[in-house]
């Protein structure tokens, strides 16, 4: 099983049912003959403290690996970097003692963040994957985001099309945990 543990970009804020990214990805590993179930645990607004508090839920699930996507909620709010590393560090944590592999979806902030916030934002997700020794995907919305026809009119999130680009990004990433 692949639990993809995240946010509004895991829970397909915006889309019809079956729309988001983990849907999209479910059809991907099934055109390829692999056998996991993609369960979305994708809670819009959830931050990562809120991600914290609901592992144990996830891992009643016995995943093979996670997709870790939290975080942007955090940096939206201006949250302390601190904080967020934490508890992705935790997260992570968690996950890897029980025995699943972890895929961390990094994120970025909008340009009017400021360059300082934004780069030491960017950066938790790849001294977590490189600390952690945890797959990282750089950019979950790669290709994405800045392509306005990818993009629902906040700016934020993919339509039904971009989480499907998503996930073509997610499974490039994932393939080499499933070996």
């Amino acid at each position: 099983m692949i639990v993809a543990f995240g946010d509004s970009l895991t829970a397909g804020y915006g889309l019809a049912p079956g729309e988001s990214f983990p849907d999209s990805l479910q059809k991907l590993l099934d055109q390829r003959g692999l056998r996991y179930r993609v369960v979305n645990q994708g809670i819009s607004g959830d931050t990562t403290s809120g991600g914290a508090e609901r592992v144990k839920q996830a891992l009643q699930l016995k995943p093979a690996v996670v997709i870790v996507e939290l975080g942007a909620n955090d940096g939206l709010r201006g949250l302390p970097l601190t904080a967020t590393r934490a508890n992705l560090s935790v997260i992570i944590d968690q996950f890897r003692k029980a025995g699943a592999k972890v895929l961390i979806a990094g994120i970025t902030l909008p340009r009017n963040y400021g360059p300082d916030y934004i780069q030491a934002f960017d950066k938790i997700y790849r001294d977590l994957a490189r600390e952690k020794r945890v797959a990282l995907i750089p950019f979950l919305l790669e290709g994405v985001a800045t392509n306005p026809k990818l993009m629902q009119a906040d700016a934020l999130h993919p339509t039904a099309e971009g989480a499907r680009r998503v996930a073509v990004t997610v499974l490039r990433y994932l393939l080499p945990l499933l070996k």
